[in-house]
């Protein structure tokens, strides 16, 4: 049974949602569903799975991305993840990289509707939990029209319980995963499309969503919406997630109290031995139009990357910002 609330999720995104990021994400909104780095099913099954999967129990409601396309690892991986406590397995038919398409898989998947269709089947035979797909709309001479619903109807027939759908093509020759993220155009009706064909299958958006009033906009549309690269590097958004698109409270009064809510997390993590530049470099964007956020930047850009660099330095930090009660105010302008 799919018991997950989709409404407003945050993108897996390499280097940037590790399990520090997360901790942090989620320190700003309760409600939203967060999803881990894509990670390779040859890695969780060769490699350092504690350093690779491990999560903070404050990040649930949280879920797992694989890249891969051998329905038989995938299976071993989806219960590798449910054995770790997480409460989604994501497979990542969107990525467009070269290693990926080397390993066949990621984008070029969309070439092979039916593959990914057992894909999903083997991992929703492996476990429990709730098993969804993130795709595009297509790849490079592809009719999206023809080429989407068809991953639709296969993944679909295989029992998949959500489609994140980002609502651009890829280009797997001519132009660069970074190029990738902007360059081809937008279609949002080819998603809206989709729901309208198939209104009991919930479909989540994803692709240029850059502010909350935006992710509402899509909800009339969509069951839905995920939000990637604003969402990291304009973290002061989702202080108001919960408010305007769950009609609850903020788990921070403030951007200055998620700050310092986050002090005993990096205390700890500090002691096991991770350097402070690893979760700070997630709050770098955290304040937007607050007097003193521009110092914030620099101070933590220059001073938390120094050996031995402390929680102290984060403190100094926050104390550069100006404490105004217009933060909440502020980050729904």
């Amino acid at each position: 049974m799919n018991e997950l609330d989709r409404r407003f999720c945050i993108a897996p995104m390499m280097e940037w949602t590790d399990r520090h990021c997360r901790f942090f994400h989620r320190g700003l909104s309760r409600r939203a569903l967060i999803y881990t780095e894509m990670v390779t099913t040859g890695a969780v099954i060769r490699g350092d799975r504690a350093r690779l999967l491990g999560f903070h129990p404050a990040e649930h409601p949280v879920a797992l991305q694989l890249g891969g396309s051998d329905p038989k690892a995938l299976a071993e991986c989806a219960r590798i993840g449910a054995d770790f406590g997480y409460d989604e397995i994501n497979l990542n038919v969107g990525c467009p990289s070269d290693r990926v398409q080397e390993g066949r898989f990621g984008a070029c998947l969309m070439a092979e509707p039916r593959l990914v269709g057992d894909c999903v089947a083997a991992m929703k035979a492996a476990v429990a939990l709730p098993v969804t797909v993130k795709c595009r709309i297509g790849i490079d001479q592809q009719d999206p029209e023809v080429a989407l619903e068809a991953l639709t109807q296969a993944v679909e027939r295989a029992g998949v319980d959500a489609l994140i759908v980002h609502a651009r093509k890829a280009w797997l020759s001519g132009l660069s995963p970074r190029e990738n993220r902007d360059i081809p155009p937008l279609d949002y009706d080819r998603v809206y499309r989709l729901k309208a064909a198939h209104p009991h299958f919930p479909i989540v958006i994803n692709g240029g969503v850059n502010s909350i009033e935006a992710a509402q906009q899509h909800l009339a549309h969509v069951d839905g919406v995920m939000m990637g690269r604003a969402a990291y590097q304009e973290p002061w958004r989702l202080l108001t997630v919960d408010p305007q698109l769950f009609g609850e409270a903020s788990p921070a009064a403030s951007l200055k109290a998620a700050v310092q809510a986050l002090m005993p997390y990096i205390e700890n993590e500090l002691a096991r031995g991770t350097r402070l530049h690893a979760i700070t470099r997630h709050l770098l964007g955290l304040f937007h139009a607050v007097p003193g956020a521009r110092a914030f930047r620099r101070h933590l850009a220059t001073e938390a990357v120094k050996p031995g660099a402390c929680a102290q330095v984060l403190a100094d930090a926050l104390a550069l910002v100006v404490d105004t009660s217009a933060d909440l105010a502020q980050t729904a302008a």
